[in-house]
């Protein structure tokens, strides 16, 4: 499998080259694709360090916080209670009253962090999430008219996403549990209903075997959870020899593995297609010897697949440590709208003629999209009279 090389900063391709795909397997809607390394990477090693329950508080900045459920952080080593607790919903006591029910809080300084020389502790996927939900983050960099105080004073936040946790996506479980795990396998591509949900990948076998099952402790998105909820079982594909012209164990040999590129062939251009060809913004996390930790963001194309994820590279490009997660489409239109607002220094009017819209249906985009309050009210409900007035409806 090869692509263009991902870099530590820019934009570039994914690169998957020195992986193998290897024979899908199918539990109900869940494809699993194997992936194998010839060669595993020695000089880097990752294992798992397990959190709990607690919902996870992580600081990313001065005044910044990112809240998440973080079950689990990896550590990459290259050549009882007690603690504090917040209160669950809103509750109304007297001074009779039991103490407060409460959920834990773990808080985790910073998405990656040093524990020691040639170790680092990161939260996988958080990583790429946490570059996402900071897309543009700031808000509005010149203060034009139609835009509220608060986006000039606040910008985005708070900015909320949804995901689902691995254990709620029907038949993933299951399929983590029984499915073969390859020798030479380092990694594996998640599809459901035959849409790409994720792809993971780590340095050695012997890593790939320890964190096969954190698979079901991951987030996927809406699409997914969608998908193996409602979608039938998907087809498993054999390779069908025909006999005539199979005379000897040779010609056996040599059918079966001209199989078995086809297949190869087949998953590289169709299946994992959306992932391999898109353009990614790439982000330098931390440098790890000859190794880089990185994150990255799609090019944001609406109704096509997009994903954001992150990687571990070597100098020469070469993936060691690959997570993605697949965005929604409403994810896309947001992340969509933000960049095109950016490109154009949050002037709508230009934005607006970019993508072909009015500046009031460009407005009423955004406030579909979530960041209505980033808008005034007045200039707001101006868009609604003149989109009311386009319709042929009153105002």
């Amino acid at each position: 499998m090869t692509r263009q090389q991902p870099a530590g900063s820019g934009r570039s391709g994914l690169d998957l080259a020195g992986l193998d795909v290897r024979p899908a397997q199918v539990w109900g809607a869940v494809r699993l694709v194997p992936l194998v390394r010839p060669e595993p990477i020695a000089d880097l090693r990752l294992h798992q360090q397990v959190y709990g329950e607690a919902t996870g508080v992580v600081e990313v900045g001065r005044r910044r916080a990112y809240v998440s459920y973080v079950p689990h952080g990896f550590v990459a080593s290259w050549s009882r209670d007690g603690g504090p607790a917040a209160a669950y919903g809103t509750q109304f006591l007297d001074g009779a009253d039991p103490a407060p029910a409460t959920v834990g809080l773990r808080f985790h300084r910073g998405m990656s962090r040093r524990q020691a020389r040639g170790r680092l502790r990161f939260l996988p996927l958080h990583l790429a999430l946490e570059g996402y939900l900071a897309l543009h983050f700031g808000g509005p960099s010149i203060a034009w008219e139609e835009w509220s105080a608060r986006a000039l004073r606040r910008g985005l936040t708070p900015r909320v996403e949804e995901a689902y946790l691995g254990a709620d996506v029907r038949g993933l479980a299951d399929a983590l549990r029984v499915f073969e795990i390859h020798p030479g396998q380092c990694g594996v591509l998640l599809h459901v209903a035959d849409t790409l949900a994720a792809a993971f990948v780590v340095p050695h076998p012997d890593d790939y075997r320890a964190l096969h099952s954190t698979l079901v402790r991951d987030l996927y998105g809406e699409l997914i959870h969608r998908y193996a909820m409602l979608m039938p079982a998907v087809p498993d594909f054999r390779a069908r020899i025909p006999e005539a012209g199979i005379r000897s164990l040779a010609a056996l040999r040599a059918a079966a593995a001209e199989q078995e590129t086809a297949w190869a062939r087949f998953h590289d251009e169709v299946m994992t297609g959306g992932l391999l060809t898109d353009d990614y913004t790439w982000r330098s996390v931390y440098r790890m010897g000859r190794f880089r930790l990185s994150r990255f963001l799609p090019s944001f194309r609406p109704k096509r697949e997009n994903h954001i994820g992150e990687a571990i590279v070597d100098g020469a490009g070469r993936v060691a440590y690959l997570k993605t997660f697949r965005l929604s489409e409403s994810q896309i239109r947001r992340g969509h709208l933000l960049t095109r607002l950016a490109a154009h220094d949050w002037h709508l009017g230009e934005t607006a003629a970019e993508l072909g819209l009015t500046r009031a249906q460009l407005g009423l985009r955004l406030e579909g999209a979530g960041f209505g309050a980033l808008l005034r009210q007045d200039v707001l409900d101006g868009y609604r009279a003149a989109s009311a007035r386009a319709a042929g409806g009153p105002g």
